[in-house]
């Protein structure tokens, strides 16, 4: 049995006979307070209720009757930031044509799409999403130590530097083999190349990078990694027939270090995107892989939004170089001072009757030989020293591998 508010406030006589609920105690209340005589803020004292507690009542039931005493849902008839449903479906929509992107970029595509409405928060893109069940939940890697161990180029501008790699291969229904070639620009992101070539070697991959400067124009460096053909690990400094031509053309070169390729990170995540995307999923032959690739090319810099770049798009930021590609010289130019020897076919040159070797990656170019003392000379390809030779040992020693660019002009 549920006492009055009356008993609550000391009076012992209970009442057997009707059990009173809170709604009971209301009615009492706004009875009462419609007598004549009662002061209004003492009898909400005796209720132990706020005057303004007993005007809520009071006009409850003047309005509504008994009905209107009940509690009512404390839900709210509406929010503001409720969805409609062709918000929605514009939401799903978004997602169904971008399937591997995250509730950020679907947001951003969305602003950019309808910027006349209003714009959901990120909070309830992932929320319909969810619900609609279109998240696939990754799992997370443990993160290790992936800090660079050298800073041999920043990128501060467009075409400051370029990063270069092969996409790991997979196989077309009809079994070929498919590893695109792609070139990225640091500063912006832009993906300047996602080519699918017949092969991987230096003459290939250079038509390639051909076709790019011609569009493109000249990067200030090149960062690869230490494989072929973009280096070969038992030549000087790494020297690749490709990477000697880039020497040539005024391109610096930028490696990662052995087994290092988070000091490449950015062109790896992009990689890490069409392997998620792309890689497995396209039925067709090589040519229609590579025409894929093109289109997943062109959304990367023109639609989908990059946090990096503050949700901009790289082709936002990315421009052409202001270095054009005029060919390939005949031959270097050396100070005065400087012999020359050019590099036969075999990798050696010859000095004074003597034949020392050098490499064959610098095959028909000319090199430039700066004499220290009698018999040693150190020997220079364009401004990159690349070690040192001595007449008397009929030898070649090459320099270290860690040299810095920009500290070999002389």
């Amino acid at each position: 049995m549920i006492e009055s508010w009356s008993n609550l406030r000391g009076e012992t006589k209970p009442m057997p006979w009707k059990e009173w609920d809170v709604k009971n105690l209301r009615y009492e209340f706004v009875l009462r307070s419609l007598s004549e005589g009662i002061s209004f803020r003492a009898l909400c004292r005796e209720y132990g209720i706020e005057p303004k507690t007993g005007y809520k009542w009071k006009q409850r039931f003047l309005e509504e009757g008994a009905a209107g005493l009940a509690d009512r849902s404390r839900r709210p008839r509406s929010h503001p930031a409720k969805l409609g449903e062709d918000v929605i479906c514009e939401m799903v929509r978004l997602k169904k044509a971008h399937e591997k992107w995250g509730p950020r970029k679907l947001r951003e595509v969305y602003a950019r799409q309808h910027a006349d409405r209003k714009l959901p928060s990120e909070s309830s893109f992932k929320r319909v999403l969810e619900k609609a069940g279109l998240v696939q939940k990754r799992r997370r890697r443990p993160s290790g130590d992936s800090g660079r161990l050298q800073n041999r180029a920043l990128s501060e501008s467009p075409n400051d530097v370029w990063t270069v790699d092969f996409k790991g291969w997979w196989y077309t229904p009809a079994g070929e083999r498919c590893e695109p070639l792609t070139v990225r620009d640091d500063f912006s992101r832009y993906l300047l190349c996602t080519s699918v070539p017949e092969n991987a070697r230096t003459e290939t991959v250079k038509m390639e990078f051909e076709r790019l400067f011609d569009k493109h124009g000249l990067p200030q460096t090149i960062r690869s990694d230490n494989g072929i053909p973009f280096a070969m690990t038992k030549a000087p400094l790494g020297l690749s027939r490709l990477s000697a031509w880039w020497l040539v053309l005024g391109i610096d070169l930028d490696r990662i270090d052995l087994g290092c390729p988070s000091q490449n990170g950015g062109h790896e995540r992009m990689h890490r995107d069409i392997a998620y995307e792309l890689e497995g999923q396209i039925a067709g032959d090589l040519r229609q892989q590579a025409a894929a690739l093109e289109t997943w090319r062109r959304i990367f810099n023109e639609e989908r939004p990059h946090e990096a770049l503050g949700m901009r798009c790289p082709a936002e930021l990315y421009r052409n170089s202001k270095r054009s590609y005029k060919g390939t010289p005949q031959s270097l130019d050396y100070p005065p001072e400087y012999r020359q020897r050019q590099v036969h076919q075999t990798g050696t040159i010859r000095i004074d009757g003597v034949a020392i070797r050098l490499t064959k990656a610098l095959a028909g170019w000319n090199v430039g030989l700066k004499a220290n003392q009698p018999g040693c000379f150190s020997v220079h390809f364009g401004r990159l020293c690349l070690g040192q030779l001595e007449l008397e040992k009929e030898s070649f020693s090459a320099a270290g591998d860690t040299i810095q660019m920009g500290a070999q002009g002389e």
